[in-house]
This record gives C-alpha cells, structure tokens and sequence, in this order.
C-alpha cells in the first residue's frame, strides 16, 4: 500500500520511462547514486518532516483525546463506521480501483471513493497510485519504495518518516491523469483532507448527539491513527506473517491476521500473483470486505467490470506450490538405489550368494532381508523358505497382497539387478508405490527423454524404472 504525503524527492511520474536494457532494476542501481547511509549526525536533514509531523501529530492527538475525553458509544460506533469509509477509500478506491483497475466505477462512486480515502490523509491518488505501482513493479527491489527487503520497521512507517535513500522505480500513471474526478481530487487535496478527515468526523457526532471534543479526537484523530497503521500493515505485515500458496519467489504471504487488520488486504499473496483481480480473498469464508463493498455496488449498478484471474490459471499457481512443497519433502527423504548403480547379478551369483546371506528376488531385483527376517509381520518362516529362490509371485498377492508400505520397504532393499530382468508385465509392478508419482523437475524429465530417445539401455524414469526384460 502507500504512505501519508508525497516526498518532495519523489515527484508523479506521468508516463513509463523507456529503458533499452535487459534488467531496467540492475542498471538504474549501477546508474544513479543513491543518497548518503542515514547516520545519527545527519538524521535531522534527511527525515522527511511533512510525513513524521502528520504520523507524530496523529497519534500524539489521539492519546491526548483518550486522557481528557469521555468517549461515548455512540461516538465508539461512528467511529468505527467511519474507519471503514475511510478505509474503503484506500482499499476499494486508491488500491483496487485506481491503483489496479480491477473494476469499474460510475462517477458517483468514484467520487465518493475520492472523498473517503481523502479522509484517510494518505495522500492524493496519483500520488499514491504512483507509489504502489512502483511497489509492485519491483517488488523487494531498492527501486520498491517500501521495500521489505530492508525490514519490518522500515516497510511499515520508516519509508515514510525518512527520505527514500533512491527514488522509486518508474512506473506510469498516465491513465490516471487523464481522470477528470482524479485531477479534481489532487487540485483540492488540502481541502478535502481537513473536511474528510478532521471536519466531517467532528461535526456528525456534534450535530447528532453533542460530543464535539469525542468527534474530534476519537472519529478523528483516533480513527485516522487505526486507518494508517492498517494501510502500513499492508506493506510491512503482508510481507512477513503467513504462507505463499501462489509463488514464494517475493515476500508477500497470505494470513487472516493481517486481513482481519487491513479490511481485506491480507491474502497479499494472491493479490501480487493476481493484482488485477478485485479480490483478494477467492474463497467466501475469507475476511475481504473490500471485495464484498465492491460486489454490492456491482449488484446495486455503481461498478461493473470486475475483473477475475482464471481459475484455471489460479489453481496452477497454487498446485506449483504443492508440488514444490512435496519436492521438498520429497528431498528429505532416503530412496531406493538408483538402477544404474547397482550391480548386474547372475541366477547362478544369486543363488550362491543366498548361501551366505539372506538374499531374496522379487521383480527381477535382490534384495539382502538381513536386518528384516526377525521383523516380518507374517513370521520369519515365510521369508526363510524363499532365500535363494524367486518370490515374485508369492510378493505380489500369491501369498499375500502386500500393502504399499510393504512395497517401498522392499524396494529400500535392493542390492542388485538380476541379469535379464524381470518377465514382461510386471515392469510398473516392480516401480515402489511412493516412486509412482515421484516429483521431478522440467530438467530431470528432459533428461529422460534424452536418454530414452537415445536408445539407452535403461528406459523410463531413471530412479524408478525395473531393469529391462
């Protein structure tokens, strides 16, 4: 999200900057100078002081209101009911509609959405407009004007209290300042900031039921404290607390806490994976009252075109994620001796062998019981009488139809390939049950087909293929 005022160092940027270079990021660092490292001797000049008066001011107001004025529920209520105006205003208006044209909207929600999130005094839509866009474009860049690369304090309210040490990165806003209700917000910013912000939320509980000094400092000054510190959550919080079940190449996460303090803003996952989509919550029992304000004004005709990512497409984003986990997993775990490995053995080397170690067949592979015969849930007997000899079928359900676990157990057995395999048909048997659907990388299943196309001896999955017949 964005912050209280522009920096006299960060000015709009109308239209893109056309960059002949592969990675813009790279050669802006390599290309500008950043300003001085913030030293304790230098602080003074380089706070951003418009900034940390208003986030100093607000919350200083606030807690003198709590030390000197009663507050009334009736005041409690409005309070609460004008944060969410207000609150929509960024959400629904600066973030969602203007920021990310995730949907349409009719001039007089478009105005009323000027107003509200002109009373969150977080600067004007261009301006923070601008600001998001850059976020987004370089996300966990120097170039990302709240970047969370440099920390939870920073990305909450340290960007905003100190001047940026690089300007943000180009973004364009030029749809923006095409915008008749836009211009006219940015042309009267100051005046609608102290009406919206301060005016209306003093007034209403004045005229209504006499609290002047608990509209003023509760509905005013407190839930305009509520109001940032939600929006900054968006950009500190979103980027640390939760999971990434979309893409974890950036640090924005998914958690109900952050949107249950943002008004909706907290599946921040989902939202930079798909920011053109007006949720950010796709499943209905998910906190996203941004995303229902914004359907009740389609159903009530103030806003059409809401746009949604694909589902398809969503889904493949969140199975990438399952499959990296299992990956993963996957990783961690000890498998079977590769094919290739291990050694090519004789009928006549087998059985010979079996004379002075437990060594069992089955699907044309050896396997050494040593450690396993005392461990045999059907008794020792049963393995003993096949030492030496071929219990393929007795394996596979001719005595009993081994569960799964059995089957990968085995498989971790494995000391050598009999010379000439196994007989036709009972190649996928002789594949574990927890290698069937084993997780490989693009590059590994590219190599496979290199070498089955080659005419290698060994087709198929490499870790998990039988020996041939």
């Amino acid at each position: 999200m964005s912050s209280v005022y522009p920096s006299k160092s960060t000015p709009p940027t109308d239209a893109p900057e056309i960059v002949e270079f592969d990675n813009y990021v790279a050669h802006t660092l390599k290309a500008t100078k950043p300003l001085p490292p913030m030293r304790w001797s230098n602080l003074v000049n380089e706070l951003n002081w418009l900034s940390t008066a208003i986030l100093t001011i607000v919350p200083a107001m606030s807690i003198l209101g709590f030390l000197t004025t009663k507050l009334r529920w009736e005041t409690a209520l409005f309070a609460v009911f004008y944060y969410y105006v207000t609150g929509l205003g960024i959400t629904a208006g600066y973030h969602r509609l203007w920021a990310h044209r995730s949907y349409n909207a009719s001039k007089p929600l478009q105005y009323f959405l000027a107003m509200a999130g002109a009373g969150a005094v977080e600067g004007s839509i261009k301006w923070w407009s601008r600001g998001h866009r850059a976020h987004h474009r370089y996300t966990d860049t120097e170039l990302d004007p709240y970047n969370a690369g440099e920390g939870l304090w920073w990305s909450h309210v340290g960007w905003m209290l100190l001047k940026p040490r690089r300007k943000p990165g180009v973004a364009d806003v030029s749809d923006l300042s095409k915008n008749e209700i836009i211009r006219w917000q940015h042309r009267h910013y100051l005046t609608l900031i102290l009406s919206m912000g301060i005016g209306v939320p003093t007034v209403i509980p004045w005229l209504f039921w006499g609290d002047l000094r608990g509209g003023f400092f509760y509905a005013g000054f407190a839930r305009l404290m509520f109001v940032h510190h939600s929006t900054f959550c968006v950009n500190s919080l979103a980027h640390w607390l939760g999971e990434a079940p979309f893409d974890d190449k950036h640090t924005p996460r998914d958690h109900v806490i952050t949107a249950l303090a943002t008004i909706g803003e907290g599946y921040h996952n989902f939202h930079h994976q798909f920011p053109m989509d007006y949720r950010n919550a796709i499943k209905w029992y998910q906190y996203d009252p941004t995303k229902w304000f914004i359907w009740v004004c389609y159903q009530l005709g103030l806003a059409s075109h809401l746009k949604v990512f694909p589902d398809n497409e969503v889904r493949k984003g969140q199975l990438t994620m399952q499959l990296k986990r299992l990956r993963e997993t996957q990783d961690q775990l000890a498998w079977p001796s590769d094919n290739n490995d291990l050694p090519v053995i004789s009928y006549e080397s087998f059985v010979e062998q079996s004379a002075k170690r437990p060594l069992i067949l089955v699907a044309g592979f050896i396997h050494d019981i040593t450690n396993f015969i005392e461990e045999h849930p059907g008794g020792p007997h049963y393995l003993v009488k096949y030492v030496g000899k071929d219990a393929t079928t007795a394996f596979f359900g001719g005595v009993y139809d081994h569960s799964n676990a059995a089957h990968n157990l085995l498989a971790m057995k494995r000391v050598g390939v009999l010379h000439g395999g196994l007989p036709t048909g009972l190649q996928e048997k002789a594949i574990p049950p927890s290698q069937r659907l084993k997780v490989a990388r693009y590059a590994e299943l590219s190599a496979t087909s290199a070498n089955s196309s080659g005419g290698s001896e060994h087709d198929g999955e490499k870790e998990s293929s039988p020996p041939p017949a």
